[in-house]
C-alpha cells in the first residue's frame, strides 16, 4: 500500500474543535483509520504541530500528540539531515514564484522521494506541487 503524507494542517484540524476543517478531518480520519496505510511525515512538521499547541498555551495536548507521533506504529518519522535539508533548500530557491514555506518543501520533496502521491493536507501548496489533496 502506498503511503500517504501527513501535513500539519490536518493533524490540528484532527484536534482542534473550532478549526475551519475540523469536522471534515474528523470524519475523513474516521473513515481511513478503519484500513490506514502508512503514513509519512517529518520532524518539521512534528515541529510545527508540536509548537502550535504549546504556543497556545496547551502543553499537555502538545505532549500527547507529540507522543502519539512519535510511538505511533503507523507513523514513519524522516528526520530532516543535511542531505534532506540541503534538498528541499534547492526546492524552495528553484520555486521563487511559489509562496511555499521551508517545511513545505521540505515535505515536497520527502514525497518525491518516497514516491507518494496524495498527501493528507488542507494546504493548497500541495495541489500547486503536482500532488493529490485528501480529504
Amino acid at each position: 500500500m502506498i503511503p500517504l503524507f501527513l501535513d500539519t494542517g490536518y493533524l490540528i484540524a484532527l484536534e482542534v474543535i473550532d478549526d475551519q476543517y475540523h469536522e471534515v478531518a474528523l470524519q475523513h480520519w474516521t473513515d481511513i483509520s478503519k484500513n490506514l496505510p502508512p503514513l509519512i511525515t517529518t520532524s518539521y512538521v512534528f515541529d510545527e504541530v508540536v509548537t502550535f499547541f504549546n504556543a497556545r498555551n496547551y502543553h499537555s495536548k502538545a505532549v500527547e500528540i507529540g507522543d502519539n507521533i512519535l510511538n505511533s506504529p503507523s507513523i514513519q518519522l524522516i528526520q530532516v539531515d543535511e542531505q534532506l535539508f540541503k534538498e528541499s533548500w534547492g526546492y524552495f530557491k528553484k520555486h521563487n514564484d511559489k509562496g511555499y514555506s521551508f517545511t513545505d518543501c521540505v515535505s515536497f520533496t520527502v514525497i518525491n522521494r518516497f514516491g507518494i502521491k496524495t498527501a493528507l493536507t488542507f494546504d493548497n501548496h500541495f495541489v500547486q506541487a503536482g500532488f493529490k489533496r485528501l480529504p
